[in-house]
């Protein structure tokens, strides 16, 4: 049904999520961030609770694994979820139960993970995680690289409709350094999100260049 991506960039702080998946609208439901405190993408059968949920434990001071594995005892569909999650410590989970559809599995590195469900196949993953790797620069960008890979190596075995990708802004109060593109119905959702991503991650290099300008004069 879907492939996605969490992850926390180790310089900044920002926390992101980057999804597509054969159903529109995907950016309302899968991902999940909150600055300071971590990602969180819920898919397969998704229960939008473990999002919202899962954030308000981890800002309680809970991991990524303590948050979602809590919430995950009292889902009577558990089986039929995928749900990963990054942390403050940069601590990455992924639950996926043996109800979801195959192709389903993921992959962990540092500050990230890769996860999806109903693919064509593990290539999908495996090209995610390589292709983050390997990217530099900006989360936003690097996440969009990943989807991109992803996309090409197979993606949803069912076809493609939509794509969304979400970065915490850099403090509670930085509304403009925020990234939320959703691409909710398209024949070609990650190259959309990508038109869109290239123009708003633009905006945000400016934002905080200048903002490490202010800095340095304030020093």
């Amino acid at each position: 049904m879907t492939f996605s991506i969490v992850a926390r960039d180790p310089e900044t702080g920002q926390f992101g999520v980057a999804v597509s998946t054969a159903v529109p609208c995907v950016g309302a439901m899968v991902p999940h961030v909150k600055p300071g405190v971590g990602a969180i993408a819920t898919q397969s059968f998704t229960n939008v609770r473990l999002g919202v949920d899962g954030l308000k434990l981890l800002e309680l001071g809970l991991t990524s694994e303590a948050a979602l594995i809590s919430l995950l005892v009292q889902d009577e569909e558990a089986t039929r979820r995928q749900v990963a999650g990054i942390d403050v410590n940069n601590t990455p989970f992924v639950y996926s139960g043996d109800g979801c559809v195959d192709w389903y599995g993921s992959s962990e590195g540092e500050h990230y993970s890769v996860q999806g469900n109903m693919l064509v196949g593990e290539d999908t993953i495996a090209a995610m995680a390589q292709a983050f790797e390997s990217s530099k620069g900006f989360l936003g960008e690097r996440l969009i690289q990943a989807l991109e890979a992803g996309q090409a190596a197979g993606g949803d075995k069912r076809g493609r409709s939509s794509a969304a990708l979400l970065v915490a802004p850099l403090r509670h109060d930085d509304a403009l350094s925020k990234i939320d593109i959703r691409v909710d119905q398209h024949d070609d959702p990650v190259a959309e999100l990508r038109r869109i991503g290239d123009v708003v991650i633009e905006h945000f290099r400016e934002i905080l260049e200048e903002a490490r300008k202010l800095e340095a004069e304030g020093s």
